[in-house]
């Protein structure tokens, strides 16, 4: 019994001791986006945002998000290049004509007729030629024009250099700037123009998502992002809940923030932004109120927003992802 006794009393320190690790542990991953790269960016989902000012460095991919590569919605790219004469998207309409020509004249071949004589209409090798290869371009130039008009419209943002201090925007510095949408290339849409009181929502968005998620509002959430972002919300506070630790932010500020890409597609408004910005960050035991993790000092955070507008609507947070 006494053996038993000092074992159950050794467990249980250890246990104490270990605890507040775990939660420390545990709360590192607490505030909003859990530390990961989350949601859906259309079709440039798995293509990595340009490098801006603000956020020099690669952002990351996605650990989470419900994209697919190669499904309607997600990863649109074009398939590899097999190179040649019949590589690309046109290679089985080309392959298949030239398989035919040949055909032919192997089944001449062995029936005696040499080489051509099945080709009918095609006296030399030089007619056959002549017509695989402009077969080849017409096919090439109808695919090319075909790829320029559906390819969607976009606006890229500005590249680093040494003006880039006038080509972002900043709370408390003079307000946002405007005239940063970049031109279309290749599309019958018109390019995407992000305007200052576009910056303004980014803006205010940052806040109060960051507001609503401090104080656990799964509704409000849902308003400001889309339903993807909104379910990945939920579920991380469920997490939080589960720990019993609840996560406080406050003081959110923007220091700096720049566009790195905007575009359209299927009809809706996309726009990658790079966001610097400080906010007090901790995580609280629920049954305490004992701080585990963070303090009520301002720390610096750079991450990569994506916001989704559809006709008519106000835009949303469609994606965060971490700055490497």
């Amino acid at each position: 019994m006494q053996r038993k006794s000092g074992l159950l009393k050794a467990m249980a320190v250890a246990l104490s001791l270990a605890l507040p690790t775990v939660l420390a542990v545990s709360a590192a991953d607490a505030r909003i986006g859990g530390g990961s790269s989350s949601g859906s960016r259309g079709t440039r989902t798995f293509s990595a945002p340009p490098p801006t000012a603000t956020a020099p460095g690669s952002a990351s991919q996605f650990n989470r998000t419900i994209t697919q590569p190669g499904q309607p919605g997600g990863f649109n790219q074009a398939a590899p290049s097999r190179g040649g004469l019949f590589g690309g998207r046109a290679g089985g309409l080309l392959g298949g004509l030239a398989a035919g020509f040949l055909g032919a004249g192997l089944f001449g071949m062995l029936f005696g007729g040499g080489l051509f004589s099945g080709l009918g209409g095609f006296a030399s090798i030089i007619g056959l030629i002549l017509q695989v290869l402009l077969v080849v371009l017409v096919v090439r130039f109808a695919m090319s024009w075909w790829q320029r008009r559906n390819q969607p419209a976009y606006a890229a943002g500005p590249t680093p250099g040494p003006n880039d201090g006038q080509q972002s925007f900043r709370s408390g510095l003079g307000g946002l700037g405007g005239g940063f949408g970049g031109f279309g290339g290749g599309s019958n849409q018109p390019p995407l123009q992000i305007q200052p009181a576009d910056y303004e929502a980014f803006e205010r968005l940052l806040g109060e998502i960051q507001s609503a998620w401090s104080n656990e509002d799964v509704g409000r959430l849902r308003l400001l992002s889309t339903p993807e972002m909104a379910s990945y919300f939920e579920r991380d506070l469920e997490q939080n809940q589960a720990r019993g630790v609840v996560n406080k932010v406050s003081g959110v500020k923007l220091l700096q923030g720049d566009l790195s890409e905007a575009w359209r597609e299927n009809g809706a408004d996309y726009a990658t932004v790079a966001l610097r910005f400080t906010l007090a960050d901790k995580t609280i035991e629920r049954a305490s109120g004992r701080v585990v993790d963070g303090s009520d000092q301002p720390q610096e955070a750079t991450e990569v927003w994506t916001f989704l507008r559809h006709p008519g609507a106000d835009w949303q947070l469609s994606a965060i992802q971490q700055v490497g």
